[in-house]
């Protein structure tokens, strides 16, 4: 059994514990809801109480000194995630991390390069990459029923200007890190890695991070795929996938629920794919974390180090272009 502890106790952390909780009521035997840590004592306990946790820790380095710590959630803000990662390899600890995973590719290569050193498991909790609908937009694509993928589009936009962890350049805000990071690897999971080529175009907030932006990518061997992301307005979520034959469209690229298949040919109906029911979404980047340290493995399959490092450099890269350098740079 691995004993599983969420650092930070924030909206996101809640909603992992709800996860662990319901996954353990469903009868996953093969964690354990181990320990949270807060900066605040009280907050740590209360989250604890609520949820289920056998520990509460009023500093995380008391909780990363706990041997029994098996498996660290870490679910503070994504400007903290480096430092946090280094803390937890230090005490040998295994990481699965939000994203996005850190500030820049730098970091992510450190860190990964020092997991590996010591044998521990480090995954970044990008849920779409976990989630049952990756493996079925695959196989759809790869049936040839609507051909070849050519070009997509995809988007992800909320109104969630206002608040701190976007505005802030210390906490490394703006969409690219917090939304935009979907979209990429929307398309890296369809059209792969091969980016041949990027252009951007962007609005930047008053604060000096990234607004709203609009991304090309073209691949090596001819797809395009046009990304946007917005902290400003609502958008529909969706991405889509023009084929040879026919449309793929995801109806949220950010949790996706239903895959529609619309074929070009006369005479062949549209398909509607339904994703299996789950808890929140969450529940496949924990179980696939808790398989790896099982297994002894130090990166998940479904997001290995290299795919991890490599989507960090695209945003690199587009923030080079922009001229955004976050403080903790």
């Amino acid at each position: 059994m691995v004993n599983v502890a969420i650092l930070g106790v924030g909206d996101i952390a809640a909603k992992m514990a709800s996860t662990l909780s319901t996954m353990i009521t469903q009868g996953d035997q093969s964690l354990c809801m181990y320990s949270v840590a807060s900066r605040d004592g009280e907050r740590a306990r209360r989250f604890a109480e609520q949820y289920g946790f056998q520990k509460a820790y009023g500093s995380y380095e008391d909780m990363l000194s706990d041997p029994d710590v098996h498996l660290v959630y870490v679910a503070t803000p994504h400007s903290h995630h480096y430092e946090h990662m280094k803390r937890c390899i230090a005490h040998g600890k295994h990481v699965l991390c939000e994203k996005a995973f850190t500030v820049n590719a730098r970091q992510a290569e450190e860190v990964t390069a020092m997991a590996r050193a010591k044998g521990l498991l480090m995954a970044e909790a990008i849920w779409t990459r976990y989630q049952p609908a990756r493996q079925m937009i695959l196989d759809i694509l790869g049936s040839g029923f609507i051909g070849e993928p050519k070009m997509l589009t995809a988007n992800l936009c909320y109104p969630i200007v206002h608040k701190q962890r976007i505005r802030e350049p210390e906490l490394a805000g703006g969409a690219l890190l917090d939304l935009g990071v979907y979209a990429i690897n929307f398309a890296s999971m369809v059209f792969g890695d091969k980016v041949a080529s990027m252009q951007s175009t962007v609005q930047m907030m008053d604060t000096g991070v990234d607004m709203q932006e609009s991304i090309t990518l073209t691949y090596e061997t001819g797809e395009m795929a046009i990304l946007n992301a917005s902290v400003t307005c609502a958008g529909d979520r969706r991405g889509m996938v023009f084929c040879t034959n026919g449309t793929l469209e995801v109806d949220n690229i950010n949790n996706p629920a239903t895959i529609t298949v619309v074929p070009r040919a006369e005479g062949q109906e549209t398909r509607m794919y339904t994703v299996p029911p789950q808890i929140t979404g969450y529940e496949y980047e924990m179980q696939a974390a808790v398989e790896a340290v099982t297994q002894g493995w130090v990166e998940c399959p479904a997001m290995p180090h290299s795919e991890i490092v490599r989507v960090m450099q695209v945003m690199d890269q587009l923030r080079a272009q922009w001229g955004l350098v976050y403080p903790c740079e």
